[in-house]
């Protein structure tokens, strides 16, 4: 059974600058566990027969101004009942008045009632992103997570391959150190996975020898980044002199993670090899093929080997 998260309403008020209205308790006792966000028209017109009561609900200009051609009567009846349908928030856009008699509903039911200056579809827009962050299924997984030429670089291995060490060469090349040891994943879409650090070992890297450091303190804030979706995957091993490896970079590969497919290789580690300049040159030629370029394809082509009619130039 995939794992339930929540995300607390004092997070939401801080991550947005929220103005309370009305709040029944601290904001730390009261939980969202859905993404997903509501603009509710048909349910002030007294339609609930399909309403999901988990998600947060957002209302803009358009909703006040059609509560407001009713009585005053009649809107506090209509409002009484869209609260007692008990949303876990409700959230007044575009910084407009609340009526009175929202705010009475709120107080009497017991429902959170906030306010923002954004513009409506602006704030449910980001709204959706912050919860589709907070709440992603997620998971950890033990490496070296990197931003490598803007790509994310996750470089995983056994312990005491080299991941630690060349995490440190390419800070000192100017990329940023995302995550050492516990890698947190998250799936914020169906394509899209985020990559963090917990937050207890943020910006610490362990070095057999040294012992622990702090990247931040030792290279500066621009040797690190708080987070960076997944592009890569790059799995270093011991060289195996019984293993084929690929050398033309014909065939792709791909891990899986959370449902997610992303693009994996394998680099195999021994004396002599950079393994900071070749994970360099791997984000330089994955960028390459996102564009539709492939080195291998071409050089097989002017081999005569391969029937591909495409002008690599334009590329």
């Amino acid at each position: 059974m995939a794992t339930a998260y929540e995300v607390t309403l004092e997070k939401i008020i801080q991550a947005f600058d929220l103005k309370v209205l009305a709040l029944p308790k601290p904001p730390d006792e009261i939980f969202i566990r859905s993404s997903d966000v509501n603009r509710p028209g048909l349910q002030l017109a007294g339609f609930f027969e399909v309403f999901d009561e988990r998600r947060t609900q957002v209302l803009g200009e358009s909703e006040i101004v059609f509560m407001n051609r009713y009585t005053e009567e009649e809107a506090k009846i209509r409002y009484l009942e869209f609260f007692k349908a008990n949303p876990p928030a409700v959230i007044l856009a575009k910084g407009l008045k609340a009526p009175q008699s929202m705010v009475d509903a709120a107080k009497q039911t017991g429902i959170p009632l906030l306010t923002t200056t954004e513009n409506t579809s602006t704030f449910i827009s980001s709204l959706i992103l912050f919860l589709n962050t907070e709440l992603a299924p997620r998971l950890t997984r033990h490496g070296v997570l990197m931003e490598v030429y803007g790509e994310g670089m996750l470089i995983m291995g056994d312990s005491g391959v080299g991941k630690s060490e060349t995490a440190v060469e390419l800070i000192k090349r100017g990329h940023r150190l995302v995550a050492d040891d516990a890698v947190e994943l998250r799936k914020i879409t169906a394509q899209r996975i985020s990559g963090t650090s917990p937050d207890n070992i943020r910006h610490f890297l362990e070095l057999r020898g040294i012992g622990i450091i702090n990247a931040r303190r030792i290279f500066g804030m621009g040797a690190i980044k708080s987070s960076v979706d997944v592009d890569l995957i790059v799995n270093l091993e011991l060289w195996d002199d019984n293993k084929v490896y690929d050398r033309m970079g014909m065939e792709d590969h791909y891990t899986d993670i959370l449902g997610v497919q992303v693009p994996s290789i394998t680099i195999p580690v021994k004396p002599g090899r950079n393994i900071a300049v070749i994970l360099e040159v791997a984000a330089m030629n994955y960028r390459e093929k996102k564009l539709g370029y492939n080195a291998a394809h071409e050089l097989l082509q002017r081999l005569g080997m391969m029937d591909i009619d495409t002008n690599w130039d334009t590329f």
